[in-house]
C-alpha cells in the first residue's frame, strides 16, 4: 500500500474505505469497457455517514489511474472536506451535485458519454424497446434536453424534474445516467442501459426493419430482473467483477 492509502486509510471508516474501493474498482470498470471520455465524466458516490459528503475523480486522472486513496472527498457544493493533493472539476459535479442533493437512494451517480450512449441520445424516439435488454431501462427510464455544458445552476431543478424517481437518465445530444443504492446496482444499471444502446445502433445499422416489442413487456419486467438476481441486484455480479480486476490490477484497491 503507497503512502497517501495509507494517510487516507487511518482517517476514515472502515465503510468509507470500503466505498472508496468500490467507487475505484467502478472507475476501473468504466475505462475497462471502454466508456471513459478523457476525463470528462464522472462517477459519484455518498460516503457513510450523517454528512452530505461524496467521493469524486480527481480532474485530470484517466479512469484507469483512480485509486480508492485518490478519490476527493466534497460537500454538495463540490468543496473539498477532507486534505487532497488533488483537485477536481467543480462543473462536472454540477449534475451529480443535483441529483444526490434531491434522492437520498441515488447514492451512486454515474454519467457517461460513450458513442452508442450519445447516438441513442440523439435519436427523436429515443431507446426503442427492440431487445430484452432495453426492457430493463425502459421500464424506468426518463429524459432531459440539452441546454449546453451542464454549468447553470439553474438547471438542476429541470433536470431533478425530469429524473424524478426514475434510474435511468437520457440526456439528450448528451449522454447517459444511472443512479443506484450502491455502487454494484448502479454500474449494473449502467451496464444494462449502455449495452441496450449498443445493440438499438448496431440493429438500426443493419437498415433492416425493426420488431418492436410491445409496451405490455415492460410492466413486470422488473420483477422478473429482481427474480434473475435472486434479489441481490447490482451484487449479483459485483464480486466476480472485483476478482476480475483483481487479476488485472489490483492497484485500484491503494
Amino acid at each position: 500500500m503507497n503512502t497517501l492509502a495509507e494517510t487516507v486509510r487511518g482517517q476514515v471508516s472502515a465503510e468509507e474505505w470500503q466505498v472508496r474501493v468500490d467507487l475505484a474498482a467502478c472507475y476501473r470498470l468504466v475505462a475497462l469497457h471502454g466508456w471513459d471520455d478523457l476525463v470528462f465524466t464522472h462517477l459519484t458516490v455518498r460516503v457513510p455517514g450523517p454528512e452530505h459528503h461524496f467521493l469524486i475523480n480527481p480532474y485530470g486522472m484517466l479512469f484507469e489511474e483512480i485509486t480508492a486513496s485518490n478519490l476527493v472527498k466534497v460537500d454538495l457544493d463540490g468543496r473539498t472536506v477532507m486534505p487532497s493533493p488533488y483537485a477536481i472539476n467543480p462543473a462536472g459535479f454540477t449534475i451529480h451535485s443535483a441529483i444526490h442533493a434531491a434522492r437520498d437512494n441515488a447514492k451512486c451517480v454515474m454519467h457517461l458519454h460513450t458513442d452508442a450512449g450519445v447516438a441513442v441520445s440523439a435519436q427523436r424516439d429515443g431507446l426503442l424497446a427492440i431487445s430484452q435488454t432495453a426492457l430493463f431501462p425502459l421500464a424506468s427510464l426518463a429524459y432531459h434536453d440539452y441546454e449546453g455544458v451542464a454549468l447553470r445552476e439553474d438547471e438542476k431543478a429541470r433536470l431533478v424534474a425530469d429524473l424524478g424517481d426514475k434510474t435511468y437518465l437520457i440526456l439528450r445530444n448528451h449522454g447517459t445516467l444511472a443512479v443506484g443504492a450502491s455502487v454494484a446496482d448502479a454500474f449494473l444499471h449502467m451496464f444494462v442501459l449502455e449495452r441496450a444502446c449498443r445493440i438499438q445502433v448496431l440493429a438500426q445499422s443493419g437498415g433492416a426493419s425493426l420488431i418492436q416489442l410491445p409496451a405490455s413487456l415492460v410492466e413486470g419486467i422488473m420483477a422478473q430482473a429482481e427474480q434473475a438476481t435472486n434479489g441481490l441486484g447490482g451484487q449479483i455480479a459485483w464480486p466476480g467483477l472485483l476478482r476480475k480486476l483483481d487479476r488485472l490490477d489490483a492497484s485500484f484497491r491503494d
